[in-house]
């Protein structure tokens, strides 16, 4: 099988994995949200958001380091050191995150966040000793396995978090299904792989791991900050139901953006292969932003137009709020998958600073603009805020142009805007469709569609 097609299958069982996780994610959040209420599942989120930005500074880009490094230097010895170094680093970082346990909810304002958050700190160890055995599996572009053990992985969170709801648990219900999740993931890593951890050091290799590692890292830490907004600042100004109503938005969001979560996690390790030829990694941008936006723009609108009668009917009356954050969430996300492969190339090609400053410039603009706005609007002063930090992608664009070449934007501008638009039809008016249904008409969106089914098929024959 050449690259093209094991990238495409590769690509297809990690979307057939996301469809199939769509449906128990939609399932049992439908479940657990009900149970345990917008607070309790904002505290919930608020810990884990909190304790997901501690995991991603203690990576230090290492993972990522595994999946792209060059063939001739695949052997064991280099995934002992990474998990020689991860067992060190969550050490380090789980005495760090349980100490300043008080000062996250004395700067949240959110009562019983502290034993919540020290919870999921606790998790660091077995959260970073898996990232060894799935870069191993994701190196060989193995997303059979992958979507098989993610799978697994999220069921088994809501069959221990679904129950204990029921029994009344509140928050720790959360927090024991993400316990078990963690658990159960490092054990079917290790058992996949076959990999046997143990320990080793080598000077010369761990610079060499971290001089990749620390732009990455970098560039990630300050990415990922975005996540201590909702937290921090809406938990301060809003409230742990705010935090709740934006979590909520957002993992619909993220349930139905698995082809940007694809094309991400098959993009390092597919463009390191052909990072040499920089027609082919233009290429590579100009296909995927279009795949991008045509798969996940009609789910995303879709949504929107239904959710005013999936939330009172599923979700009960309490979870109403969403509704006047989730398309200004919707929309950032779509904006995001548009410039996904932008980062993706300027990592294989090691232009990490690059994309660290744009990442800054990015943050720094959402945190100045909810400071601003979320005092004075409230839930929706967290959309007008990621709005305005569209900004700042002009950067990301420049830098990849300049080191690849420029690309072809027209119809994923054309399509990015129809469906942009359509997110807004209950808070503007059913006028906001019509530029999708022009979108959809014009013969450049059918013959691109087909370009694509094509591809597809071609990776299956």
């Amino acid at each position: 099988m050449n690259l093209r097609s094991k990238i495409m299958s590769g690509g297809l069982y990690l979307a057939l994995r996301q469809c199939i996780g769509m449906a128990i994610s939609l399932c049992g959040m439908l479940l657990l949200t009900r149970l345990i209420g917008p607070k309790n599942y904002g505290l919930y989120t608020a810990a884990f958001g909190i304790g997901w930005y501690l995991q991603i500074i203690s990576q230090l880009g290492i993972e990522v380091y595994l999946v792209r490094r060059e063939e001739r230097e695949d052997h064991l010895n280099i995934y002992h050191q990474a998990f020689t170094l991860f067992i060190l680093l969550s050490v380090i970082g789980m005495s760090i995150g349980l100490l300043s346990a008080p000062l996250m909810q004395s700067l949240t304002r959110l009562e019983g966040l502290t034993p919540v958050v020290r919870s999921i700190f606790l998790t660091l160890p077995l959260v970073l000793v898996s990232q060894v055995p799935m870069a191993k599996i994701e190196r060989d572009l193995d997303y059979k396995r992958v979507a098989i053990i993610e799978l697994a992985n999220q069921a088994i969170f809501f069959l221990v978090a679904i129950p204990l709801a029921f029994q009344g648990w509140g928050v720790w219900a959360a927090v024991a299904g993400w316990w078990v999740q963690q658990i159960q993931s490092l054990l079917l890593l290790l058992w996949a792989t076959g990999y046997k951890p143990r320990f080793y050091w080598d000077a010369k290799l761990v610079r060499q791991m971290l001089t990749y590692s620390v732009g990455f890292s970098a560039s990630t830490w300050i990415w990922q900050a975005r996540i201590l907004v909702s937290p921090i600042l809406v938990g301060r100004f809003a409230g742990a139901e705010a935090v709740g109503y934006i979590a909520l938005a957002s993992r619909m969001i993220e349930v139905l953006g698995f082809v940007k979560n694809v094309t991400w996690r098959l993009s390092i390790a597919a463009l390191a292969k052909v990072q040499n030829d920089k027609g082919r990694l233009r290429n590579a941008i100009d296909e995927g932003m279009g795949l991008q936006i045509l798969a996940l723009g009609p789910l995303l609108v879709i949504l929107a137009w239904l959710l005013p009668l999936i939330l009172p009917t599923l979700f009960g009356v309490k979870w109403l709020p969403v509704l006047q954050i989730y398309p200004f969430l919707a929309l950032a996300s779509l904006t995001n998958s548009l410039f996904n492969l932008h980062c993706s190339v300027m990592y294989v090609l090691q232009k990490n600073w690059e994309v660290t400053f744009f990442h800054l410039a990015n943050v720094a603009v959402f945190l100045v603009a909810s400071l601003v706005l979320l005092p004075r609007l409230g839930l929706v002063g967290y959309g007008w805020a990621e709005l305005i930090a569209f900004v700042s992608y002009g950067i990301i664009h420049r830098y990849s142009a300049r080191n690849v070449g420029n690309f072809d934007y027209s119809l994923p501008i054309l399509w990015w805007a129809a469906f942009g638009a359509a997110l807004f039809v209950w808070q503007v008016g059913w006028w906001m469709a019509a530029g999708l249904v022009v979108a959809i008409l014009i013969p450049s969106t059918h013959h691109k569609v087909q370009s694509y089914v094509a591809s597809f098929k071609g990776s299956q024959a």
